[in-house]
């Protein structure tokens, strides 16, 4: 008598980016003893937010080209000649001049990221792992039930268990006064919403791509980029706009840095840190990493044979004397003039193919340092914080080219400009709409300026652990707060007794600092408020894992964690 074989019943939460990688491993597992179900809140798969009309219109581009994209099923290359002529049309490719190192429209690349969960689910019937997508699906509630080891995922119409699941639910940007206060927007997404005619001054918060992404949708709304014969890119604001001009408020008062050719395109470099050494290093300190081994290992000794000389000009310098010296240039040119300078320098770099070493580097720093961060002293986790990830923000932003361009010619124009703010700024709402900024001049003299119409731009805020989403976890206390231990007592105790509400101390008299998010181990399971992970439930949602990985690589992230989750479902044995 045949027996039946019971399968594994795997739910992915989220048909993102992420969902797709994590749908990617286990449909080329090579086993076949599980069924998978995909919820997804959207009526399409693989574009997420970033890549879908949430997160972009049709001016707005990747900053990776298809050469820095993890493999899938087919490269971009490939598929880009299956596009129907009409979407190729619509954002202007060439299929002729295209190669593996151009830039895609984001809304094009969303569509090749469909596609690509489309060759995967034929690629799971063909294996016969059955797959069940649910549309328009959005799930309002987790609970786990620690007798069975089943989670169970609760939507609007039902519930279902499951012995694992992955929450990839992507993106997430909590509304607090847009729709109340008249011209104020939480974010720029989606981006939709500022297709609006101004004829005022726009405060933009922030300069990083999300900060650019609404520059550029603004000012196609209010006027008109145009190209002479040598291809020189201008802004004419359009006669209804005359007073409309964009005010960048950034901390650093600096404009991210522009996209270069990438040696090492997908970001991991052969000499960096095993596994087993960051164990060894922790082993023999007190179970910490020390931030200052990685960046010596991870960073500083990557140059002696790439490039001596920038070795010689650093290898005695601390994070703290290397940072001073990067952003000393940066503060030295006014903010469009470096950004000219570094756009003929990428473009050369491009040209040639060869990469700025030292920026790629810290790209791969901090791609390297995501995944252990949570084994960082609170000592060190401050440092991250405060010292290293302001640079690392700026050079790694990778502004694409076209961007450059765009917000040179509105520079030009008079139409665009950035203001450095302290980190005692503070935006006010205002109840009759608009906000007033306020903030100290370079000399330090108070100001505070109304604005009729706000973006808040700073990208995705890293969000706390009571904003987790799926209430039955956070009572049956299945989750936890994220918190890093200080490795001074006295240092703790110091930050303590000055009343810092982001340091608590235990039962046994440690000191920890409060991170963003929850607590998770290294293979992005979930830590409840006992200590214990838990071996059924995983999650690669990042604003929720803010605090653990404070620098998540868009898609390198996706492909690094979706296999550290693979391997703990010992590949499904």
């Amino acid at each position: 008598m045949k027996t039946e074989v019971i399968k594994k019943r795997i739910a992915i939460l989220g048909g993102g980016p992420s969902g797709l990688f994590m749908y990617k491993r286990l449909v080329e597992s090579g086993k076949t003893n599980f069924e998978i179900d995909i919820y997804e809140r959207k009526s399409t798969l693989g574009a997420g937010m970033p890549y879908s009309q949430e997160g972009a219109n049709d001016e707005h581009v990747t900053n990776i080209s298809d050469n820095e994209t993890p493999g899938i099923v087919t490269s971009v290359s490939e598929w880009i000649l299956t596009v129907p002529a009409t979407i190729l049309e619509r954002f202007k490719i060439d299929t002729a001049n295209f190669t593996e190192y151009k830039v895609l429209p984001r809304l094009l690349f969303g569509y090749y990221l469909a596609d690509q969960f489309k060759l995967l689910e034929q690629k799971a019937d063909e294996a016969g792992i059955t797959t069940r997508i649910h549309y328009q699906s959005n799930v309002v509630d987790i609970s786990y039930n620690e007798e069975g080891k089943e989670v169970w995922v609760e939507t609007s119409t039902a519930r279902d268990k499951f012995d694992y699941v992955v929450i990839c639910t992507g993106h997430n940007w909590p509304v607090r006064f847009e729709g109340k206060v008249k011209g104020y927007y939480d974010a720029p997404y989606p981006p939709s919403k500022l297709l609006l005619k101004l004829n005022h001054t726009v405060a933009i918060k922030g300069s990083s791509l999300t900060a650019i992404d609404a520059i550029r949708t603004l000012a196609r709304e209010n006027g008109t980029f145009l190209k002479d014969e040598n291809g020189n890119i201008s802004f004419q604001n359009h006669s209804e706009s005359p007073d409309f001009k964009i005010i960048m408020h950034s901390r650093s008062g600096m404009l991210p840095a522009v996209r270069f050719h990438l040696e090492d395109s997908h970001l991991k470099n052969s000499s960096l840190l095993t596994e087993e050494e960051i164990g060894i290093h922790r082993k023999n300190n007190d179970g910490f990493l020390s931030l200052d081994f990685v960046f010596q290992k991870n960073f500083k000794e990557t140059f002696r044979d790439k490039d001596p000389n920038f070795y010689d000009r650093i290898k005695d310098l601390s994070i703290e004397d290397f940072v001073t010296e990067m952003m000393e240039l940066r503060e030295r040119l006014e903010p469009f003039q470096l950004l000219k300078a570094e756009y003929i320098q990428a473009e050369k770099s491009i040209k040639r193919e060869q990469s700025v070493y030292w920026k790629e580097m810290l790209a791969v720093l901090s791609f390297a340092m995501n995944h252990p961060a949570k084994y960082l002293s609170a000592e060190d986790m401050q440092r991250l914080q405060k010292v290293l990830m302001p640079l690392i923000s700026i050079v790694i932003a990778f502004v694409p080219q076209k961007s450059c361009t765009e917000l040179l010619a509105l520079h030009h124009a008079g139409v665009l400009d950035i203001i450095p703010v302290g980190d005692d700024s503070n935006v006010e709402p205002q109840t009759e709409g608009g906000i007033v900024y306020h903030f100290s001049d370079q000399d330090q003299n108070p100001m505070s300026v109304y604005y009729e119409t706000f973006v808040d731009c700073v990208g995705q805020p890293h969000l706390s652990y009571t904003d987790f989403p799926f209430k039955s976890l956070l009572s049956q206390k299945s989750v936890s707060p994220a918190r890093i231990r200080f490795k001074s007592n006295e240092v703790g105790h110091l930050a303590f007794s000055q009343g810092n509400s982001a340091i608590e101390k235990d039962g046994e008299g440690s000191y920890f600092l409060s991170v963003s998010g929850i607590a998770i181990n290294d293979n992005f399971q979930i830590i409840d408020q006992y200590g214990a992970y838990n071996e059924n439930l995983y999650i690669m949602a990042v604003p929720y894992i803010g605090g653990y990985n404070p620098d998540y690589s868009g898609l390198d992230f996706c492909e690094a964690a979706s296999l550290h989750i693979l391997n703990s479902m010992g590949g499904l044995e």
